[in-house]
């Protein structure tokens, strides 16, 4: 695809280059294009050039703020005018639960009722932008075939205008928004101005008007005295920044909701200490018309008349800023049983349902992945059940639209399977989770009493359950790896130690808690004759690659070890096929072989930790051992050998560098607190002596590397 590439990069938004006549083409167009169909706001976007992106040209109709999360839009975005581009059509939504289910990166930001609809604005052969357009949801459901033929033939005549400055080398150059200025003057000449002004400021009830951007063009006498500011202090401010108790994201959400709806919207409010007023805003397209009143009976009737318990008034319904801390509480979800907990504490209570389940698909069937709140036999009913089943949890499932019952009485008519399942509810939301374009699962939200789910509330569940969508597919795909990666881990260590003539034997192995879980920590037993061996080491990272150049060491070792070589050559034998792999990656390793007729063992080092040694009589020390370099270095390195007495009782401790090592820690001072600890342990089961290592290791609690130990006691037996 090719672009418009040679407009100027800047902080304003980019536009064509006046026509002949000098007049702006991008908002005409756009005017037109309103006009005509009757819609109320719209954009249109450019290609940016060289790259994937759809930038914001000319906005109109509502304030650029609105849409200011899609300024720019990447091609791949699950954003309207992006996939109208992608597949080169006209992208259709009919109202704020069709964007909810499609769309729920909108819907959480803007969960109003309006319809959409989005085209590319293309040649044959080349895409320019795209351009989307909103009604208030008093628009039928179905666009009609002269709303789709206006809106194309639009989109066609701009595309060429576009290709002709293109081909002229014409720059775009920045071009305002179209927004409705307020008007010069009116029929009724100056002389009617001020006697509006006069008969507004007679009335008892408070009048304001509010443009565009919110903010209060008018304001009569009554007004002031109600919000507790003067007029001049009111006049050019927003409401909710200049009247302290109306600094609530609630009450910019009426009027978002009022302008993109075009619907009257009203809200009340607490002033400070105890007077309740009342908001009622009266949309066009040029601003709000905004009644201000005392509203006592509401108030009293608030407070006479509470919600039956386990219901939630209209006001507690999620707002934007809750949803949007959601959403980044989902970001930070791990495991799906992390997804369950987060959705069980954040939007069970803010919806007000009393219970939660959340199902998946597998094999063919509906599994439980986690729930609250359900008795366990009613967790039983649902988990196992057949996808082909009447049930509302496989039927959202396999549709992909949400389902709402407002009471069992409902639910049951069109699920009479239903009624064998007693788990003490009264209403249900099931929520499809969609996520990537397909089913992951079903969210089910349970009311312990009869609950209706009015139209803005059904859109923001629906949005919340494609958050919970996408929350939820990382995490199983989270949960596989970590599957994957733990089984990796242990298929290539030891299942199990064997028995070793004169010794006893434990060891420990923790993935660093940073990564991927899996890392090249290794520990192995050799239980050759006459003489056994034991060995660890670390190759670098923690990842798939350190793992598998692991598995091949330690084979390796295994192998020179049965053939008979001595520790020197078993090392440097393991050196050069580390070399000859050619993975650029490093490796230490401590190496032993172990004489219990003798009392004794051969140590050889490459760039590992010094052991630690503990006599019988509770006295440690660290282990000078001659050495070499790490592993994979240098190809013709030796590694000389160190002969270290281990009588009866001895205890030697083996570990990587993950056991002392963190940012911040000194190496000398945390392998003296390793030797201490050693020493106070006492004669205590080599197991638990491997525990307290790791359980007192502060660099083993915050691992950003592997840690493995592996502990033998000398028995004197050999």
């Amino acid at each position: 695809m090719v672009g418009v590439s040679e407009r100027p990069r800047s902080g304003q938004p980019p536009a064509t280059a006046p026509g002949p006549a000098g007049r702006p083409l991008l908002s005409l167009a756009l005017a037109a294009m309103l006009d005509e169909v009757h819609a109320h706001s719209g954009a249109v976007y450019l290609l940016a050039p060289d790259q994937p992106v759809l930038e914001m040209a000319v906005m109109a109709g509502m304030p650029r703020a609105f849409a200011a999360p899609w300024e720019r839009v990447g091609l791949s975005a699950p954003i309207p005018v992006a996939q109208a581009v992608r597949e080169r059509r006209l992208i259709w939504v009919s109202g704020e639960e069709e964007m909810a289910r499609r769309y729920p990166r909108i819907a959480v930001v803007l969960p109003y009722p309006f319809a959409l609809a989005a085209l590319p604005v293309a040649t044959g052969a080349t895409v320019y932008g795209a351009v989307f357009v909103t009604w208030p949801d008093a628009h039928p459901p179905v666009l009609s075939d002269w709303e789709r033929e206006h809106l194309a033939a639009a989109c066609d005549r701009l595309a060429v205008r576009l290709e002709r400055a293109a081909a002229e080398r014409r720059p775009v150059l920045p071009e305002p928004d179209l927004l409705a200025a307020p008007p010069a003057g009116g029929v009724t000449g100056t002389f009617g101005s001020v006697e509006a002004a006069r008969m507004t400021a007679r009335l008892p009830y408070g009048l304001a008007s509010l443009d565009l951007h919110g903010r209060v063009s008018f304001a009569n006498p009554a007004a002031a005295g109600l919000l507790g500011l003067p007029v001049t202090e009111l006049l050019g401010t927003r409401l909710w920044t200049a009247v302290p108790w109306l600094n609530d994201p609630m009450y910019e959400d009426r009027y978002r909701a009022a302008l993109l709806s075009q619907h009257v919207t009203s809200f009340v409010a607490l002033r400070p200490p105890g007077e309740w007023l009342s908001f009622r805003m009266y949309p066009s397209t040029t601003g709000l018309s905004l009644r201000i009143s005392r509203a006592r009976a509401v108030a009293e009737l608030g407070r006479t008349a509470p919600h039956p318990e386990g219901t939630q008034s209209p006001a507690g319904l999620v707002t934007i800023s809750r949803v949007l801390g959601l959403a980044g509480a989902l970001t930070e979800a791990v495991g799906v049983q992390d997804v369950v907990r987060l959705v069980a504490d954040e939007i069970v209570p803010a919806v007000g349902s009393r219970a939660l389940m959340i199902l998946g698909s597998q094999s063919g069937r509906l599994h439980v992945l986690g729930h609250r709140g359900y008795p366990e036999r009613a967790v039983e009913e649902f988990h196992g059940t057949p996808l082909g089943a009447p049930t509302p949890s496989t039927r959202v499932l396999s549709t992909g639209a949400p389902a709402f019952f407002e009471s069992r009485q409902q639910l049951e008519r069109l699920y009479p399977v239903r009624q064998a399942v007693r788990d003490g509810f009264a209403a249900w939301a099931y929520l499809p989770l969609i996520a990537s374009g397909r089913p992951v699962g079903t969210c089910v939200l349970s009311y312990a009493h009869p609950h209706p789910f009015p139209a803005d509330e059904r859109a923001v569940l629906t949005s919340l359950g494609g958050l919970i969508a996408q929350a939820l597919e990382r995490a199983r795909l989270y949960d596989a790896k970590h599957r994957l990666a733990h089984g990796l881990q242990q298929a290539l260590l030891p299942r199990s130690l064997p028995r070793l003539p004169g010794f006893e034997t434990a060891a420990r192995y923790l993935p660093a808690t940073q990564g991927m879980d899996i890392g090249g920590d290794f520990y192995d037993l050799v239980p050759s004759r006459p003489l056994a061996a034991a060995v660890i080491g670390d190759v670098q990272g923690h990842n798939v690659t350190a793992a598998g150049l692991m598995g091949q060491l330690r084979t390796a070792v295994r192998a020179y070890t049965t053939v008979g070589q001595e520790p020197q050559e078993v090392m440097a034998s393991t050196n050069r096929l580390m070399m000859e792999l050619g993975v650029e990656l490093f490796a230490s390793c401590l190496y032993l072989r172990l004489d219990p007729a003798e009392g004794c063992a051969v140590m050889s080092r490459a760039g590992h930790p010094p052991p630690l040694l503990r006599r019988p009589d509770g006295r440690v020390r660290v282990l000078d051992l001659a050495g070499g370099p790490l592993l994979g270095i240098d190809p013709a390195a030796t590694y000389p050998t160190t002969r270290v007495g281990l009588p009866p009782g001895s205890v030697l401790v083996l570990y990587t560098d993950g056991l002392v090592e963190s940012p911040g820690t000194d190496i000398e001072e945390a392998l003296a607190g390793l030797g201490q600890r050693l020493g106070e342990a006492g004669d205590v089961p080599l197991g638990r002596l491997a525990d307290l290592l790791v359980e007192h290791s502060a660099a083993a609690r915050e691992r950003i590397d592997d840690v493995a130990v592996l502990l033998l006691r000398a028995r004197g037996d050999g």
